[in-house]
């Protein structure tokens, strides 16, 4: 393999020029050599790794430790970097299962007309019968935030929440 420019290099991976320098900055993608006017090119070793990092994000390792992960050559550190994450992700998968069932109870409970419209007080009700703690319920508003802010405020106002308290629920950190 020829040794690639940065913009060949992440036309390749389909990656932008700023990951890589990124990846460049945090330490986990050098380029193999800089040329004396200090442009980066990347060979055969360059992409092996960027292989691998890509294959750690795909699984949804974090980059902080995917550098570990490939420099140590340790297969059983690997493996159980593997393992956590996939309880990490059968966690997360479960508590998206429960907000979903709570959902379809608050779905259930009403038909959504002005009298039997939920507010506040009866959905924190059906998401502690769902299972949830206040700590998951401030992840289940984190969450929502993030994903869907504008849906997430037009559901905190149809709780009938006053916007003091909507704006610190959507600042939940």
């Amino acid at each position: 393999m020829t040794m690639m420019s940065i913009s060949r290099f992440s036309k390749r991976f389909n990656l932008s020029r700023s990951t890589l320098l990124y990846y460049e900055r945090i330490g986990l993608l050098m380029p193999c050599t800089r040329s004396q006017h200090g442009y980066r090119y990347y060979g055969e070793k360059a992409e092996l790794r960027l292989q691998s990092i890509l294959a750690y994000k795909a699984y949804g390792i974090e980059l902080g430790k995917i550098a570990h992960l490939i420099d140590s050559q340790n297969e059983d550190g690997q493996k159980q970097a593997l393992q956590d994450q996939f309880k990490a992700l059968e966690t997360e998968i479960n508590q998206l299962r429960e907000q979903q069932k709570a959902i379809v109870m608050a779905l259930e409970e009403t038909d959504l007309t002005p009298s039997t419209q939920l507010d506040k007080f009866r959905w924190v009700a059906i998401m502690r019968a769902a299972g949830f703690d206040d700590d998951a319920m401030k992840e289940w508003h984190q969450k929502f935030e993030k994903m869907e802010p504008d849906a997430h405020q037009d559901f905190l106002k149809s709780l009938q929440i006053d916007d003091e308290e909507i704006v610190k629920i959507r600042q939940y950190k």
